[in-house]
Formats: structure tokens, C-alpha cells, sequence
């Protein structure tokens, strides 16, 4: 069978993300505890997470930057996942507020890493 339809699909996607976790522990737990995530340790500087749709890591040897690239989730109940990830230790750093098609707040997670979350109106 030819995967070369699947392969086209594929072809100049993001396919994997990796993030800098100084705790890959910490990160495990955070992102784990209020998006779900399932996560393979591939020894003690890295492990690698599963969302259900995309994959990527956490790489112990990175350091995060300021102005970066901002991945932003998606949420049915944007006020449900803010409290989880006050719950869980994140830092807001941009209150919710509206946009054209929706509305999203910004947080900062327990490693430093600044990510976003965006649900309709």
C-alpha cells in the first residue's frame, strides 16, 4: 500500500514541537494535571508528549526566550481551563480578552514558557 497521499499531507506541516523545561517534572505534572497530556521519558533531560493530535517535547538542555513563537490551544470552556492552570501553578500574563472569531487569555507556565488559549465566542 502507498503512503504517498498520507505523506502529501504531511508535507510541510508542523509535525513536532519542542519546548525548554529546566523541571521536566514540573512540566509533566502542569501540563499533564490541565491539558492531559501523556508523556515518554526518553531519560532524565527529555521527555516527549502526546496531546492526541500533535506531538512534541520537553527538552531539559533549552532555554526559553522572550518573543519566541506563541503556541496557542484551543478550549470548549476557556474559564474552566484558566482556573486549571492557575490550579496548577501557571502565571497569567495576559488576561482574557476578545479578538475577531473568539476570545483567549495568555499564560506563563511553572518553566517559563509563555503559551496561549483560545475557544469561540
Amino acid at each position: 500500500m502507498s503512503t504517498a497521499p498520507q505523506q502529501a499531507e504531511q508535507h510541510h506541516r508542523i509535525d513536532y514541537i519542542e519546548l525548554p523545561a529546566k523541571d521536566i517534572a514540573e512540566a509533566k505534572r502542569f501540563y499533564g494535571a490541565v491539558f492531559g497530556w501523556r508523556f515518554e521519558d526518553y531519560g532524565p533531560d527529555y521527555t516527549s508528549f502526546m496531546d492526541g493530535r500533535l506531538n512534541g517535547g520537553f527538552d531539559k538542555e533549552r532555554e526559553p526566550s522572550k518573543g519566541g513563537a506563541l503556541l496557542v490551544l484551543y478550549s470548549k470552556d476557556l474559564d474552566a481551563t484558566l482556573a486549571k492552570v492557575r490550579e496548577a501553578g501557571g502565571r497569567i500574563v495576559k488576561d482574557t480578552f476578545s479578538f475577531p472569531g473568539g476570545k483567549r487569555f495568555h499564560f506563563a507556565d511553572p518553566t517559563g514558557n509563555e503559551l496561549a488559549v483560545w475557544t469561540e465566542p
